[in-house]
């Protein structure tokens, strides 16, 4: 009896401390999460979406553009990815970096590995980040190669949790969409981390700039006309109208195209167009930069336009052309993804962007750092500045609040205005005006432009544009008039299309033309065209565009002036003329 008690004792000792150890271990986790939840939260740039009274409990609210809608709670179990920007390291030492490329005195790039090594976000911050969205019930998490992007898979419970915010459901352009009612905020430990949180909104997206004439089933190229005139083009006919036909063809230049979808189609478009005008064969890869399980089937004529127009400016020919592909929804954090990899892969020198949307803070950081990249590298945005006139936010409906598009708004990208384009024939250039169709269903069309509310004035913009303190856009301005527009195929068809989406990637074509003939050296041109444009005696480089505004009779929007304005910038440039130009350069004056 006594031996049984001694073992009896025993386990109720053993018993004791295994409770005693266990109470111990909820004791630490639970102080654990106690100090995380006590722990302050703090917002980032991801603001709570503007267009609602979010604090007004009704069932309906009104929104920006539409009727009245409901607002209701998303769905705890609906799919809500998400890609969190980090912030860059040493960005001071970046922006002077970034000042000696445009200085034109540096001539080797820095590879991306040196980017991450010297400006992206460190491991241990990464690691920080990844940690929090794992703790938070987040899987699949991915980091870029330059440790700017952290994307995540989860849920609308998760994105509530994690980033002590509301998430709202509500119609949008016949669309159910949804948007963070609060804005987006990171426990104060990552606040040093996290600039914004991509993927709670999709409300606002990005849109392609493209407008379609009559289809015509007529050869491009087939026009021909005794006096000058806006008629249909071949691509291969802006070579020639802008002057690039006597330089080399861009066969020592990549390019690419930043689009959303289904990439197939283009690629297949792009070998009937070369097959129909007797041109060789052209590289091409179709990156996909989301997660495998995403969709990729939306097809959209502006990839083929895209691509047919920057191998036709090219000269018919080119090393590559490579579509990063973002998932069929083109949402911030989508698109965002694509534009990052184009700059991570570092194999285009020039990168093709077609699309907008209004100005926003949620997104400016983050583009303009991997648009910084893309300057150390020696890469080049080509990107539209919108076909709503001076009144992008509010979707070309014309107001006296004259806004513009993002990302052409970034300092850091040439942005792209577009002009209606006279030529005597095809390839005779003749004239060129503001591009301005006036007014359909209450909404203009016309080129993008006018001055940011959010990015500063860059340096070399001082004394030229009206504007002391906001960067101001277009930089250029090429054809996009749909009536002097570009054939080009579609599902094997002929068909004309003009918009700001035609006049970035004709840019994007001759800058490939003049990388080629440069040895893939010249720097991003920003700060060159705003030292070399501005002065008279080299007047001769440029078609200056003096003629129309991207407004309305009511609300003229800007008005086209002798040198820059804000509905074309510059103008169009005569190619064959800035190459030699620039080969006389030894740097860009950096006096600015």
């Amino acid at each position: 009896m006594e031996s049984s008690m001694q073992v009896s004792d025993l386990f109720s000792a053993v018993a004791v401390r295994r409770v005693t150890l266990l109470s111990s271990m909820v004791s630490v986790v639970l102080m654990s999460l106690s100090a995380q939840a006590a722990e302050p939260w703090v917002s980032t740039k991801t603001h709570a979406f503007k267009h609602f009274d979010w604090a007004t409990p009704s069932a309906t609210t009104a929104i920006a553009g539409a009727a009245s809608t409901a607002v209701s709670d998303v769905s705890a179990t609906t799919a809500v990815p998400i890609t969190l920007s980090l912030k860059l390291q040493n960005e001071a030492q970046l922006d002077k970096l970034v000042s000696y490329y445009l200085s034109g005195s540096a001539r080797q790039y820095l590879t991306p590995a040196q980017f991450t090594q010297q400006f992206g976000p460190s491991q241990a911050q990464v690691d920080k980040v990844v940690s929090y969205l794992k703790k938070s019930g987040y899987t699949n998490i991915t980091v870029s190669p330059n440790h700017l992007l952290v994307t995540a898979t989860g849920t609308a419970a998760h994105a509530n949790s994690a980033f002590n915010t509301k998430l709202k459901g509500f119609e949008k352009d016949g669309h159910h969409v949804f948007a963070n009612s609060t804005d987006a905020q990171v426990p104060q430990s990552l606040g040093g981390i996290v600039e914004t949180v991509l993927g709670l909104d999709t409300a606002n997206v990005y849109r392609t700039f493209n407008h379609q004439v009559i289809a015509t089933n007529a050869k491009p190229g087939s026009t021909t006309n005794a006096t000058p005139a806006k008629v249909g083009h071949n691509p291969l006919d802006f070579a020639t109208i802008y002057d690039a036909a006597s330089l080399p063809k861009a066969i020592n230049t990549t390019a690419a195209v930043v689009m959303w979808g289904d990439g197939t189609g283009a690629v297949k478009d792009l070998g009937t167009y070369t097959t129909a005008n007797g041109l060789g064969a052209v590289a091409t890869s179709v990156v996909k930069t989301g997660s495998a399980s995403d969709s990729y089937t939306l097809t959209d004529a502006e990839w083929d336009m895209d691509s047919q127009t920057i191998l036709g400016a090219a000269g018919g020919a080119i090393q590559k052309i490579i579509f990063y592909t973002s998932p069929d929804s083109p949402t911030n954090a989508n698109v965002t993804n694509a534009m990052n990899r184009a700059v991570t892969d570092n194999l285009a020198k020039v990168i093709d962007g077609s699309f907008g949307e209004c100005e926003s803070g949620d997104t400016i950081a983050v583009n303009d750092a991997i648009f910084k990249q893309a300057i150390t590298q020696g890469q080049t945005f080509s990107i539209s500045s919108g076909d709503s006139g001076a009144f992008e936010c509010n979707s070309g409906k014309p107001t006296s609040n004259y806004t513009v598009s993002s990302p052409a708004v970034s300092p850091y990208v040439i942005a792209v205005g577009g002009t209606a384009l006279y030529t005597t024939g095809t390839t005779a250039y003749s004239s060129e005006v503001v591009w301005n169709q006036g007014l359909s269903k209450g909404k203009l069309g016309a080129t993008g432009g006018g001055y940011s509310k959010i990015e500063a004035a860059p340096a070399w913009q001082s004394g030229i544009t009206a504007s002391s303190t906001w960067r101001g856009l277009p930089d250029v301005g090429f054809d996009a008039d749909p009536n002097s527009g570009v054939k080009v195929y579609v599902n094997g068809v002929i068909q004309q299309w003009g918009g700001t989406s035609l006049a970035a990637p004709i840019f994007a074509g001759l800058w490939a033309r003049l990388q080629s003939n440069n040895s893939n050296s010249l720097p991003f041109p920003a700060a060159a065209f705003y030292s070399y444009f501005s002065k008279s005696a080299n007047a001769g480089l440029l078609h200056d565009v003096t003629s129309g505004n991207n407004g309305t009779s009511t609300y003229p929007g800007y008005t086209a002036v002798a040198g820059w304005d804000a509905s074309t910038g510059f103008g169009s440039f005569d190619t064959a003329k800035l190459d030699a130009f620039l080969k006389q350069q030894t740097s860009i004056p950096t006096s600015f």
